[in-house]
Parts: C-alpha cells; sequence; structure tokens
C-alpha cells in the first residue's frame, strides 16, 4: 500500500475538504463501490496526492482541470506518473469536462481499468492455478 509522510498527509487532508466539482461528483460514484472496488479520495502517496486510489488494483485515477495544461504541470505529470509507475501504480487521467459531461461513463471506464488489473473482484477469487481442474 501506498503511504506518504507527515505533510503529504495533511495536505491530502485538506484538499479533501477543498474538492472540485469534478471531483465530488466522480466521488458521488466512487464512493457506492462499483462492483465492489473500494475507492479512497485524496490519498497522499509519497509527496504526492491522489486523487482517487483503489488499493486492489494499485490504480490511481486523476481528473485534470485546465491547469493541468498550462505552464511546467504536464511535465509535472509525467514525472508523477512515471514515479507511481516504478511503485507498480497505473495512473489514469480524465478530462475534468468529460466528467462534468458523463459521470457514468468515465466510473464505468475507471471499473473496466482496475478490473483488468485484479479481475478476481467480478468471480469471487483468482482464477485456478495451472493443472486445476475447474
Amino acid at each position: 500500500m501506498l503511504h506518504g509522510p507527515k505533510d503529504t498527509q495533511k495536505r491530502a487532508a485538506k484538499l479533501r475538504r477543498q474538492m472540485t466539482l469534478p471531483e465530488v461528483l466522480l466521488w458521488q460514484e466512487l464512493r457506492k463501490r462499483p462492483s465492489g472496488l473500494k475507492f479512497r479520495r485524496q490519498h497522499p502517496a509519497g509527496k504526492y496526492v491522489l486523487d482517487f486510489y483503489c488499493a486492489l488494483a494499485w490504480l490511481a485515477v486523476e481528473v485534470d482541470g485546465i491547469a493541468h495544461d498550462m505552464g511546467e504541470n504536464p511535465e509535472r505529470d509525467l514525472v508523477r506518473d512515471r514515479w507511481l509507475e516504478s511503485e507498480g501504480v497505473r495512473v489514469i487521467r480524465f478530462p475534468a469536462s468529460d466528467v462534468l459531461r458523463d459521470v457514468k461513463c468515465v466510473v464505468e471506464q475507471i471499473v473496466a481499468a482496475a478490473l483488468a488489473r485484479h479481475p478476481s473482484t467480478t468471480f469471487g477469487g483468482p482464477p485456478p492455478l495451472a493443472g486445476e481442474d475447474l
């Protein structure tokens, strides 16, 4: 499981109180545990804070507003994503406009990505071992 130092934990707590509208709308759906998947919001990971995180699937979900396209932010996001991937976390990003337009479709894509990383949640257990009868 990913954790962060105390200062990152404090920043995450602050960000939970200051979520953007797209983040709030997405959280309203993810907190319902779609397909039995548990998500955390504003989860500390090293020096970063993830918008949403599914520990079971090691999946980070980021909602990108227009600020992510400005200045040094694209490069900073790339460095951040590379670090997360080196820790075994897959990062998927959605423009805030997509969340506002069709949050249910975004949730479906998130669930599909999570289940692709951890398919046993849909069928109640891990796949059989090689040579094992079904």
